[in-house]
């Protein structure tokens, strides 16, 4: 080992080499998905010029496309893709001019731009999201929290500018590696192994389903809701209001060990809920906080501001047990897992 030299500047080359590679790849692959999907959009669009009752024949065409894709290629072709593959289209239809200044993105980008309705924004955050290599990530942010009418409306944009630089996440190589997206256009095994991002909404989708059918008086409120304080931005995995113990019950998610910073966090979300949320005659906000582990589930609650009448008179009696919610995990846990 002593024999070694000492100048690994060489290491730091290779990997540099393999990075550029990477995300060559990663553009490639996005820039012909997006690129292919515009085309789609096209031939959806003419297609319906060609019915007499359009909007009644571009339901029957999205349907038997869907069908027919599927059929042929597998998963992501669904109805409501269609749908926005056909939206693309008609939002962009100068795209073939901009390929080269958006190459970069991916169709996730797109689908984000195409929930905001002024033009000309639209354009803008796809240009800044291009040159800038923002993440779908932080597009969404920069989008929800009207960053581009902030700008315009600011006689100090510089001081927006810092704030979203602040909370800026760019575009990583590996991203094309774990998006499930781009494993469905390739018509890639996407069996042989799951994302944490995969398990977790696949855990979520079907959490909001057991919840209300086991939980006692759940009316479901929202999922990934966002919640805006002074400085920072927040996202709740789902909210309930339960109308038997009169009070919202926010529910996270976890796919890692359960740490401290997960508990204060759920603590962090309770107290935001009762303190922007909460009505005259609600009872305090519960924060149910799940936990898959490699060996154990580890379901944990949290009822703040010392009402022990609602935790021990109804609570345990309306909201499903600690030993069902580890079974319901541990099911879909295992159904995900490769054969």
């Amino acid at each position: 080992m002593n024999n070694l030299p000492q100048n690994h500047h060489y290491i730091d080359e290779i990997k540099t080499i393999l990075q550029q590679a990477r995300q060559k790849a990663y553009a490639a692959v996005h820039a012909e998905m997006v690129w292919a999907y515009w085309q789609i959009g096209k031939r959806i669009v003419q297609e319906e010029q060609h019915g007499e009752q359009r909007a009644q024949y571009g339901q029957q065409i999205i349907q038997t496309l869907s069908d027919e894709l599927t059929r042929e290629f597998g998963r992501g072709f669904s109805k409501r893709t269609l749908w926005e593959i056909r939206q693309f289209y008609q939002e962009f239809p100068d795209f073939p001019n901009m390929r080269t200044v958006f190459a970069q993105l991916s169709w996730s980008h797109f689908q984000r731009v195409l929930k905001v309705q002024n033009e000309q924004a639209r354009t803008y955050y796809l240009r800044e999201a291009a040159e800038n290599g923002w993440s779908v990530r932080t597009l969404d942010r920069n989008i929800s929290t009207l960053y581009y009418d902030r700008l315009l409306a600011s006689q100090q944009p510089e001081i927006v500018q810092a704030e979203m630089l602040a909370n800026t996440q760019t575009l990583q190589a590996d991203d094309v590696i774990k998006n499930p997206t781009v494993l469905e256009f390739l018509n890639l095994p996407s069996s042989l192994a799951y994302t944490e991002a995969e398990l977790e909404k696949a855990l979520i989708d079907n959490l909001q389903q057991f919840l209300l059918e086991l939980g006692k008086g759940f009316a479901f409120v929202a999922r990934q809701q966002h919640i805006r304080t002074e400085t920072s931005d927040f996202y709740i995995d789902l909210v309930f209001y339960n109308y038997i113990l009169k009070c919202f019950v926010i529910v996270e998610l976890k796919t890692n060990k359960l740490t401290h910073q997960d508990i204060g966090q759920l603590d962090m979300y309770v107290r935001m809920y009762d303190d922007l949320k909460k009505q005259a005659g609600d009872n305090p906000t519960i924060g149910l906080l799940l936990c898959t582990e490699t060996d154990s589930v580890v379901a944990k609650y949290s009822v703040l501001h010392d009402n022990p009448q609602l935790f021990a008179s109804k609570y345990v009696h309306y909201l499903p047990s600690e030993a069902e919610l580890i079974r319901e995990i541990e099911q879909q846990k295992r159904l995900l897992q490769p054969d």
